[in-house]
């Protein structure tokens, strides 16, 4: 976590986490064009694989915090490798099941992440248990978890080659 506290609006926390999985999901459903090569960015290197994982890893570690919060223990530390490194499964071919998979999971993710945040009041999530961002803050923060597919971006397939092109996306898209 940075010391950066994230900015938050008047959106529904819950709505900020759907709406960021939407966003990955409608940009999955084109990576089975990928043509396997990795794309580079900030110093790193992603593909739909590693987009995925990054995303899941990503709202499994901060719902684990929120719960961990929630019911007063500690933290766990996370120890991810995070996008540091690019693993031989995340170079895999993204397939139609893969990208059913992902859905599945990211599907319900988001589900959990809605129940849990529209549990909770809006002093619980402005005045949040524990030490680290509000819920609040959290949710706005998973929201910026599109970065990880952007950095992926609609791939699209070409005609005239068979490969994939790829359609840039910016981080607020």
């Amino acid at each position: 976590m940075t010391d950066e506290s994230p900015i938050t609006d008047d959106r529904e926390p819950a709505q900020v986490v759907t709406a960021m999985i939407d966003h990955v999901l409608r940009l999955a459903a084109t990576w089975t064009a990928w043509d396997g090569r990795p794309l580079r960015g900030d110093g790193r290197t992603y593909t739909p694989h590693k987009a995925i994982r990054r995303v899941n890893d990503h709202l499994l570690d901060h719902l684990a915090e929120l719960e961990a919060r929630l019911a007063e223990h500690e933290t766990i530390p996370d120890h991810w490798h995070a996008s540091a490194i690019t693993t031989p499964a995340d170079l895999a071919p993204f397939t139609e099941q893969d990208l059913d998979e992902a859905r599945s999971r990211l599907t319900r993710l988001a589900l959990i992440w809605a129940n849990r945040l529209n549990s909770l009041t809006p002093d619980q999530l402005d005045h949040s248990p524990g030490k680290g961002w509000t819920f609040r803050q959290i949710a706005f923060h998973l929201g910026g978890s599109t970065y990880y597919a952007n950095a992926v971006g609609e791939l699209l397939p070409s005609a005239r080659t068979g490969s994939s092109g790829r359609r840039n996306r910016t981080p607020q898209e």
